[in-house]
């Protein structure tokens, strides 16, 4: 067989959820593109809040290029990422102030769908940060996931966001794989408990079992790697969060 008949290994894509702000869902994709990385995979992190769009400010850095040239059609995700050498990962960066995902023009959007199939013949995990809201854009890029990663706190809001966002991924893709990743827990029984309230409501309202990702714990350090612009697993990776977040890497590896 030749090698132009040989099918390219695909790529799995991460979308990382949460339906509404405040839960430490950029962290989290930062800290898990990380992580992944960290197994020896090839990890692009794709900042797709584009109105907000903050991980590049949250790792301090100041991409040459971002997603709205890849959007133009001017250049291939490939050639508009960012390498960080000592994370091992790349980041495709949004633009922060240009506007809402919900803004952009069809054209636009089918741009971005395109793009994301072409990282995934370059990187093993593509992990999107997704913009919280459940606008039709947000649920179009949420139901094209291999894998949807929903963050939650215990705080009454995130919890109902959080059930949102399940219930119209479930609604969008009836055999999309997602799964609930608990942050910013008291400990470990406390994040339980919140995964706990999650999976019953999703059970008997939606009739769908939404399997544990993770629980992360409550963690100082968090804060403070992002104050100081530096990756969480390189600041303080013996840090209970950046362990915990390394043990839901290892179970998705």
């Amino acid at each position: 067989m030749s090698q132009a008949n040989v099918a390219q290994p695909v790529g799995r894509m991460i979308v990382v959820a949460s339906g509404k702000g405040g839960v430490g869902k950029t962290w989290f994709s930062i800290s898990l593109a990380h992580a992944l990385a960290r197994t020896g995979r090839r990890v692009l992190l794709a900042d797709a809040d584009l109105g907000l769009a903050n991980i590049d400010v949250q790792l301090g850095i100041k991409p040459e290029r971002d997603l709205g040239g890849v959007l133009a059609g001017k250049m291939t995700p490939a050639e508009a990422a960012t390498r960080l050498p000592d994370a091992g990962f790349d980041v495709l960066a949004g633009r922060s102030g240009s506007g809402a995902l919900a803004s952009l023009s069809a054209a636009a959007m089918e741009a971005f769908f395109a793009a994301l199939g072409t990282a995934r013949q370059q990187w093993q995990d593509v992990v999107v940060d997704l913009g919280a809201g459940l606008d039709l854009p947000q649920r179009r890029i949420a139901a094209a996931a291999d894998l949807l990663l929903v963050v939650a706190t215990e705080e009454p809001t995130s919890l109902t966001d959080a059930y949102a966002v399940i219930k119209l991924h479930g609604l969008d893709n009836p055999k999309g794989v997602s799964r609930v990743v608990v942050n910013m827990a008291e400990d470990r029984a406390s994040g339980q408990r919140t995964y706990d309230t999650l999976r019953r409501a999703a059970s008997v309202f939606l009739k769908r079992d939404i399997p544990l990702a993770g629980i992360i714990r409550r963690d100082g350090k968090v804060r403070d790697a992002i104050r100081h612009q530096v990756p969480m697993l390189t600041a303080y990776p013996s840090s209970a969060a950046a362990m915990d977040v390394e043990n839901i890497a290892q179970a998705l590896v």
